[in-house]
């Protein structure tokens, strides 16, 4: 029998939480496994410092049609309602085409991850090392930018009645 955080398994799902309840298998599956995705709970979001949020602005291209908010306590660049760059804690990232993905993956950098194991499509992570080199790192981003631009814009949701 498994004990408080040890692996459980159920089906295409294994955590490490204390939240087993035996089964009529003998099993102590987590509970987690069983809910909808929408129950489960989520891994913390990670948060970036001062000096990150302070280095993202820097890189941003200024355009006038680009602009920062906030996205989950981290930062994001949008351009026409498209996301095209941000910060996830310390990591950058960035949406390019599959072409300009693989190049940076080949460089150092990997895929854009909010959830482990659940890459966003479109998005890479650039290597840490880019922040050192500011050319290269500006070179890319204005990529992203480049391609960002071109895709429809996004139409904002209409806002619920309350």
């Amino acid at each position: 029998m498994p004990g408080r955080g040890e692996d459980c398994y159920v089906g295409p799902v294994t955590c490490r939480c204390s939240k087993k309840r035996q089964n009529g298998s003998g099993g102590y599956p987590c509970v987690d496994a069983r809910m909808s995705p929408k129950k489960r709970s989520m891994p913390a979001m990670p948060k970036p410092d001062e000096a990150t949020k302070e280095f993202f602005r820097s890189v941003v291209p200024d355009h006038p049609a680009v602009g920062v908010r906030p996205m989950f306590g981290n930062l994001a660049a949008f351009v026409n309602g498209n996301m095209f760059m941000g910060l996830f804690g310390r990591e950058l990232f960035l949406r390019l085409s599959e072409d300009d993905q693989a190049l940076v993956q080949k460089a150092g950098g990997g895929p854009f991850e909010p959830m482990p194991g659940r890459a966003m499509t479109g998005y890479v992570v650039v290597p840490e090392v880019w922040r050192q080199q500011p050319k290269k790192l500006a070179t890319w981003v204005e990529r992203s930018l480049e391609w960002a631009i071109v895709l429809p814009p996004k139409v904002p949701k209409p806002k619920k009645k309350q």
